[in-house]
């Protein structure tokens, strides 16, 4: 299980082909540094995909989720750098009654 302390969320979307070494770019010109047990999250123009960046203290893990249905909701125009997130924030709204239908992917 990685450690999450704090998460948070990009107001600028992400270009979804970005790898590790371009997210961890963002996080640094934002935050000025990429702080263990601190998780980045990023969203694409369309805010149906998303990139978890997240810092273990030993390394990096990148995590991608693509939603084949609807769109994440998008950060405020009014925040700066970005918005910091509860633990809860993270699984609100999600449709944890529905998920078993969700679980098999047939169309790419």
């Amino acid at each position: 299980m990685i450690r999450v302390d704090a998460a948070w969320f990009a107001v600028e979307p992400l270009d979804m082909r970005a790898g590790v070494d371009t997210a961890l770019g963002r996080v640094v010109s934002v935050f000025g540094e990429a702080r263990a047990h601190h998780a980045y999250l990023f969203i694409n123009k369309r805010a149906n995909r998303m990139k978890v960046l997240v810092h273990d203290g030993f390394g990096l893990w990148l995590c991608a989720r693509r939603l084949y249905e609807g769109s994440f909701i998008r950060a405020g125009a009014t925040a700066e750098r970005g918005l910091a997130l509860s633990h809860e924030a993270l699984v609100v709204g999600l449709p944890w009654q529905r998920l078993d239908e969700r679980t098999k992917i047939r169309v790419l």
